[in-house]
């Protein structure tokens, strides 16, 4: 126990009732810097012999062994020679005047049970009756307990000061650690193992003293009674003391391991958080058996204390880092999947979509990824990406078996399920050449049931996690209808393009003395079939005809209307006299169809040629409200064909007129529709007649008919900038030749 001078003892009785209502916290601090004890030695003579100590004194200098009097205080303490006590004394005794020191450093003992301690202290002369000096009285009050503190003091406020600026919990952990083993070097030996988020296993936190061997061994201890110091003091919330490890159950587990990292006792206090959680655990070990003092108590809980404020502040700091870093990971997916989203509908085209499908996967989600589709009851695969090329043709030469049990992408496209597995997948593969180790499955479904796969592979390193599988699925999802609407519109498209193959003609023929070069381009991708049309055919007799027009709308109403026109032109051409009759029969046709096929008005010029005996082409033609035809003569002057002639489809009673016309030879005549001469340029304004006659004159002295078509194209697509057109554009040349003709497509 603390002894303490009568009047600090009396002092300390007056305060009685202040220090029993204490609290817990005051108490710690007042056992941390404790009331150091008075120390009182009377020396004689010149040698100064110790003549009388109080316990005190012997038990500051070095306890049982040092307790004698009546030896020379330099042979009872040899060491204060060195540091020049003993010249002080004789100072003193000569002199007769006293000496103070205060803070005074001391080495007491020698060797290895050598220790620091401070001192206040008095040296007195002592004299007789006749005023002579006899000896030296020393007094003093050990300020060894009071240096520490305020030496512990200092680094407590350090260590606050490295939390709050969140220096490294490991950092700050490991100047605890050391702070404390400074107070008795090589025997107190301090670690602090952090708890797990569930509180079942203990980790290693900072222990600079220990032996590495011993810290991982004890690294990833269970919390649980009687598992050593650290890991009962954890289970029960409350601190542990085992004084002797060779003799204490807890350590039957552990006592080879503490035997050789040299260790003999360990107190253990649980750290905890402020809502009471387990943070981890606040050790001191010793190299002897022994029981702690109030002192290492307090400190203990201190420590443990600041131990849990940096723990705290640690946890908070990651807690937030993860907070940022899952915040700029979603960030990230949302990117990825807004920019893929946007990828896979940049075109609508089938293959196209899965492919691209298969190409924003890597490397962002896998290094290798595959897309199988089924057709036809048969599993194709349609794309495959990889890291390299070499790779990637080989991942895509394989072809999955459509009904193997062994086979991933069978299994999910019967199940409609995900599969992932940190392996490569079952069945034949070329899972060993590409280094896979392991693979993710997932189904592109329409309506509940799997139409393709989307198969993510890892090599190496790169793992599948559930982000990656989640963000796998969420695309997979999204690719879907993307892949069936592309599906659909590839379908329509096809549809479109045949239907519109069928209504026109699948090449121009050969006429006799004339050439013939034709232009068809819809617009749009060909989604919807165009309303504009074109026929050439024999009447049998030497006589052919022609007829390009535009009907009104589009699509398959357009369509019905187009194949309405050609096909009754055909019908009743060889049996009527003249275009106007025929074009009548057209007309009386589109005014007799049902409403469900449409109502539109149409536009056309129809004609008949007939190759003329000294060369040349003989024409007849009627037109019925559609554009000018344009008539390029030998020289390349253009003019129009002014001839009158109303809408088809509006009224019974057309109101036609007839023109005949002769090419001679290297004449030719322009049929077009409106799609040419209302084309937008990049100012918005149209291309117009006149720009179609200036591209006509800039024909060279032998062109084609084809010649004509290109540099009519060429001009518009050059006004345009090769902008999308916004309506069908259809062309059809005749020109006059001397002799047999030659045919050319457009």
């Amino acid at each position: 126990m603390t002894r303490v001078p009568d009047g600090q003892a009396l002092q300390s009785r007056a305060a009685g009732t202040a220090l029993a209502v204490e609290t817990g916290a005051e108490r710690d601090l007042r056992d941390l810097f404790g009331q150091s004890p008075a120390v009182f030695a009377s020396l004689v003579g010149p040698a100064h012999m110790v003549e009388a100590a109080n316990p005190t004194f012997f038990a500051a200098i070095g306890g049982s062994e040092r307790v004698r009097t009546g030896l020379p205080l330099g042979e009872l303490m040899p060491e204060l020679a060195e540091q020049g006590y003993l010249t002080l004394l004789d100072r003193v005794y000569r002199s007769g005047r006293p000496h103070n020191g205060r803070d005074v450093r001391v080495l007491l003992g020698t060797g290895s049970s050598a220790r620091e301690a401070f001192f206040d202290f008095t040296y007195e002369p002592r004299t007789d009756a006749g005023g002579n000096v006899i000896g030296v009285r020393v007094v003093g009050v050990e300020t060894t307990q009071i240096k520490h503190a305020q030496r512990l003091t200092a680094e407590h406020r350090a260590l606050l000061e490295q939390i709050a600026r969140q220096a490294p919990i490991e950092q700050v952990l490991e100047g605890m650690a050391r702070v404390i083993e400074d107070l008795d070097p090589g025997e107190i030996l301090v670690s602090v193992l952090l708890a797990d988020a569930d509180g079942r296993h203990l980790r290693h936190g900072a222990a600079p003293s220990l032996p590495d061997f011993y810290n991982r061994a004890i690294d990833g201890i269970a919390t649980g009674e009687g598992v050593g110091s650290c890991g009962t003091a954890a289970h029960r919330r409350e601190t542990v003391i085992v004084s002797d490890i060779a003799t204490d159950p807890f350590w039957d587990d552990f006592r080879d391991l503490a035997d050789a990292a040299g260790v003999a006792a360990c107190w253990s206090t649980p750290i905890l958080g402020r809502d009471g959680s387990l943070l981890g655990t606040f050790a001191m070990y010793h190299r002897s058996p022994r029981a702690p003092q109030d002192f290492d108590l307090a400190l203990a809980r201190v420590f443990a204390g600041t131990a849990a404020l940096a723990i705290e502040r640690h946890q908070a700091e990651q807690a937030r880092l993860a907070a940022e870093a899952k915040e700029e990971a979603a960030r990230r997916d949302l990117a990825f999947l807004l920019e893929a989203s946007t990828a896979l509908s940049a075109r609508l085209d089938h293959s196209q979509t899965l492919q691209r499908l298969a190409a924003v996967c890597v490397p962002t989600l896998a290094p290798l990824c595959a897309v199988d589709i089924v057709e036809a009851g048969q599993v194709r695969r349609i794309a495959a990406a990889a890291r390299t090329e070499d790779q990637r043709d080989v991942l895509a030469s394989h072809r999955p078996v459509y009904d193997a049990d062994d086979d991933a992408a069978a299994r999910v496209l019967a199940s409609g399920l995900s599969e992932v597995a940190r392996r490569p997948p079952t069945g034949p593969g070329p899972w060993q050449s590409l280094g896979v180790t392991g693979y993710l499955c997932i189904p592109l479904l329409d309506r509940g049931r799997a139409f393709a796969t989307l198969t993510l592979l890892s090599t190496g390193k790169h793992s599948l996690d559930g982000r990656t599988v989640a963000l796998a699925e969420e695309l997979a999802r999204r690719a879907a209808p993307a892949a069936l609407n592309a599906r659909q519109y590839t379908q329509r498209v096809t549809l479109a393009r045949d239907l519109q193959a069928g209504l026109l003609l699948p090449q121009v023929p050969a006429l006799p003395g004339a050439e013939i070069a034709v232009h068809y381009h819809p617009a749009g991708e060909g989604l919807d079939i165009g309303g504009d049309l074109y026929d050439v055919f024999p009447l049998g007799d030497g006589t052919w005809t022609f007829m390009l027009g535009d009907v009104c709308g589009r699509g398959a109403i357009a369509a019905t209307t187009t194949a309405l026109v050609r096909h009754t032109a055909r019908a009743v051409a060889p049996l009527l006299p003249g275009p106007d009759a025929v074009v009548n029969a057209i007309n009386k046709a589109l005014l007799d169809r049902p409403a469900s096929h449409g109502t539109g008005f149409v536009t056309l010029v129809y004609g008949r040629l007939t190759p003329a005996d000294g060369g040349g082409l003989d024409l007849a033609l009627v037109r019925a409200g559609h554009t000018l035809p344009l008539l390029v003569d030998g020289q390349r002057a253009v003019r129009t064909v002014d001839v009158h002639g109303s809408l088809l489809g509006i009224t019974p009673d057309l109101d036609l007129t007839s023109r005949h016309l002769h090419l001679q030879p290297s004449e030719s005549l322009l049929l077009y529709t409106d799609g040419i001469t209302e084309a937008r340029g990049t100012s918005n304004d149209q291309f117009g007649e006149e720009r179609l006659a200036d591209a006509l004159r800039g024909l060279g002295d032998r062109y084609t008919a084809q010649d004509a078509i290109d540099a009519v194209t060429e001009a518009v697509r050059a006004f345009t900038g090769g902008n999308d057109i916004d309506d069908d554009q259809a062309a059809l040349v005749l020109t006059a030749t001397p002799a047999i003709s030659r045919t050319t497509t457009a």
